[in-house]
């Protein structure tokens, strides 16, 4: 399995700052983990190198790197590296599992709060091949934005309904038939209960058993080329709860 680093978190505007430091910490004992699935595999491990103080450098370096492979698992950093890795990756479907929709109005830097919507008004994304998953918290003008763009969403109260197994089920279909898929997991899409270590602690989420249940069914879609998990923050952590749910991913994903 090919694991990219990008310990980069300027993108989240001082709001989760330590995030940085995930990506060592997810990986602290990795191999010592096993997998329910019994999965093995060789890792390759790839760091790319960040500039905190130049967002364009920065998200340069990270397209180039990711588009030196053909699939990956990449360590974040805040939200914004999804930006530049989803542009390298030459994926035409995004997945994301979020508290938010990361759609607000931005500036010409990419950051955490805006990177989807610019992937979108960049042209680097079609609306319609997003699909938004256990988002709970979003401000009027995103929800204008993707109500505009008739973008695909599935929020907490849609999975409270119809359960995690059914929409699962949805999604899988709906995503199956693009050529490379991408899912970018940001860690907030769990409730704090079972992640606290994160900028932003927006309760009613995913329980850990439901986001590690959504990955075991998605990993079996033959077009999953690229997942991200960001937004961690071991700074922010109780007990590395949050870390060891990312660790608990990213083996599922081995």
């Amino acid at each position: 399995m090919n694991i990219i680093k990008i310990p980069f978190d300027a993108g989240s505007l001082g709001k989760n700052k330590g995030c940085a430091k995930a990506p060592d910490a997810i990986l602290a004992d990795f191999p010592d983990y096993s997998s329910e699935n019994n999965r093995k595999g060789q890792l390759k491990i790839a760091e790319i190198s960040v500039n905190p103080a130049n967002f364009a450098e920065t998200h340069a370096e990270i397209e180039k790197k990711v588009a030196e492979f053909e699939e990956a698992v990449i360590l974040g950093g805040d939200h914004s590296i999804t930006y530049s890795a989803f542009k390298g990756s030459k994926c035409d479907a995004l997945i994301v599992l979020d508290a938010h929709p990361d759609m607000m109005e931005g500036t010409d830097a990419v950051t955490h709060e805006d990177f989807l919507r610019k992937l979108i008004d960049d042209g680097v994304l079609l609306p319609q091949n997003v699909f938004l998953f256990g988002i709970r918290a979003w401000h009027n003008s995103e929800m204008d934005f993707i109500s505009e763009k008739k973008i695909k969403f599935f929020d907490m109260k849609s999975i409270f309904e119809f359960g995690v197994n059914n929409l699962c089920d949805t999604l899988m279909e709906m995503a199956r038939n693009f050529r490379k898929l991408y899912l970018s997991i940001d860690i907030d899409a769990v409730d704090p209960a079972f992640a606290p270590g994160t900028g932003y602690c927006e309760p009613g989420g995913l329980s850990s058993r439901e986001l590690v249940y959504m990955v075991q069914r998605l990993k079996n879609l033959k077009n999953l080329k690229f997942v991200d998990i960001v937004e961690i923050n071991p700074d922010l952590d109780e007990k590395e709860k949050t870390l060891y749910t990312a660790k608990k991913i990213l083996i599922e994903l081995y």
